[in-house]
């Protein structure tokens, strides 16, 4: 462990596989408008997709873990590829049938393929080395994460949208034969990409089987119920920023393509919109490399004040502009996103002592805030209007400006 020669492969296999989750997981931010037209769908319909996405992970954290801790992290990675590649392979009946719940439990299998590769990566990362750089080691993986997360919406975007659309006043004067012929060709599209992601998913985990990665030794103590934690004030008020944090990134993203298309661009097709959600994205990443830098001087709870009111504030430009003005205005949300979580999480479990595994395992079950709120925006889009849903960020961005000035401040824990 202490040679370098011995873990740099096993660091390179684990921010590999952050790498191809993260680019997989935004796949879906393009997934959303393309099933909405091939299973044609509500906005509220197409947003089950995050939900389906998200839940999974809110209910497989914690047995996850569990499987982690008697199997050990290795297991863990290879069962976590095997599973996301058996919801991968789903896609090819669900595209075949277009039952659209099909399409939702492949994204499940998919998540809960994909929560093993994150309860895993992360503490694996961490301890694999010299401790005085495991900050180092986890800024890096975050950094290689999110280049695969500002690919997967481009990546996706060329196999499931097109660039030349067929309008929809076209679509709707289609005789019955050759409305079906046209959903069942777009639905087909999902098979290349998603087949391939197995096909990826299979390959890894055969040959992780055979790569030797060296194996952790978990700490024990210190266990605790997630009753226990739900004292602190500070920490549960910091799970719900995370629930709003993540809710309203998702939230944007899921939606950013319809939105744009209603932004008064001249023929701006959903192609070129998903543009948006890859500039949105690469900014994510950018801040998150000057963050790495910058959160050492700068006071945290300061800096989510002015990200999250900077954020409020770009919203509010783009609901009240058209064009690219708007369009821009959006995208830019990204760059005062990107250290919220970081900063988020640092909060939330201050002081918390030997609760402190429990009450980050609270944190991560928070992340439920990406499949409830992108249903909520798709219910106001389709009652009012795709601009006024964005109301719905501005407010979770609202409450984590609250838990900036006030709500993370460490208090007396309630009586149990």
């Amino acid at each position: 462990m202490n040679h370098k020669k011995g873990v740099i492969v096993p660091l390179l296999v684990v921010m590999s596989l952050m790498f191809i989750w993260n680019l997989s997981r935004n796949i879906n931010d393009i997934l959303i408008p393309h099933l909405k037209r091939a299973c044609q769908l509500t906005d509220f319909q197409s947003s089950l997709i995050q939900s389906a996405f998200f839940g999974g992970y809110f209910l497989l954290a914690l047995p996850v873990g569990q499987f982690i801790g008697k199997y050990g992290y290795k297991s863990g990675m290879v069962t976590g590829l095997l599973t996301a590649a058996t919801g991968a392979i789903l896609f090819f009946p669900a595209a075949d049938t277009r039952y659209y719940p099909l399409f939702l439990g492949a994204l499940f299998i998919m998540a809960a393929g994909f929560t093993f590769l994150e309860v895993t990566a992360t503490p694996y990362i961490s301890v694999l080395g010299d401790p005085q750089r495991a900050s180092s080691r986890l800024s890096l993986a975050s950094a290689v994460g999110s280049i695969g997360a500002t690919i997967g919406p481009f990546v996706g975007s060329r196999f499931l949208l097109h660039a030349t659309e067929v309008p929809p006043a076209t679509v709707a004067q289609f005789s019955p034969e050759q409305l079906t012929s046209y959903l069942h060709s777009e639905a087909q599209l999902v098979k290349t990409p998603y087949l391939s992601l197995a096909g990826l998913f299979v390959v890894i985990g055969l040959l992780l089987v055979f790569i030797r990665l060296p194996k952790i030794e978990e700490e024990t103590g210190g266990g605790t119920s997630i009753r226990s934690v739900l004292r602190f004030r500070h920490t549960v008020l910091g799970a719900l920023g995370v629930f709003c944090y993540l809710g309203a990134e998702v939230g944007i993203v899921s939606f950013l393509i319809r939105y744009a298309k209603s932004s008064g661009v001249p023929g701006l097709t959903e192609q070129s919109a998903a543009l948006f959600i890859t500039l949105y994205m690469a900014l994510v990443l950018a801040g998150r490399l000057a963050g790495a830098y910058g959160l050492r001087s700068v006071n945290p709870s300061r800096m989510l004040a002015i990200c999250a009111g900077s954020a409020i504030v770009l919203i509010a430009i783009s609901m009240t502009t058209v064009g690219y003005v708007s369009l821009y205005a959006i995208s830019f949300v990204g760059l005062f996103t990107s250290v919220m979580y970081p900063i988020l999480f640092t909060l939330s479990i201050k002081d918390l002592g030997i609760y402190t595994k429990t009450g980050s395992s609270l944190i991560i079950m928070s992340i439920v805030g990406g499949a409830i709120v992108p249903p909520v925006m798709g219910l106001l889009s389709d009652s009012f209007s795709i601009k006024q849903a964005f109301i719905v960020p501005v407010l979770c961005y609202a409450y984590l400006v609250y838990y900036a000035k006030a709500g993370h401040v460490v208090k007396q824990p309630l009586a149990a």
